[in-house]
């Protein structure tokens, strides 16, 4: 039975870039969760993502990345990707 290795990562962008590198992020794949910090490390989204959820359901989520984006201008990505290893 494979084990999950948990990694996480953590990228500072502005408002402006926020939306693109998410969706770059997506594109890599391998991710279980996205949360979005302010400059004073508060959380501002918590996005949990399950492997099917594209297209469509996202909605919801982009427009709240969007208000996010607009509302503030340093934020902190950090991202929660699983990897499967075999023993």
């Amino acid at each position: 039975m494979p084990e999950e290795n948990v990694k996480y990562e953590e990228f500072t962008v502005n408002g402006e870039l926020l939306i693109s590198k998410i969706k770059d992020l997506l594109r890599e794949g391998n991710i279980r969760r996205i949360i979005i910090k302010d400059d004073q490390a508060r959380t501002l989204i918590e996005i949990p993502l399950t492997i099917g959820v594209v297209g469509a359901l996202l909605l919801p989520v982009w427009a709240a990345i969007g208000a996010v984006a607009a509302l503030a201008a340093n934020l902190t990505i950090l991202v929660e990707r699983v990897e499967k290893t075999t023993p």
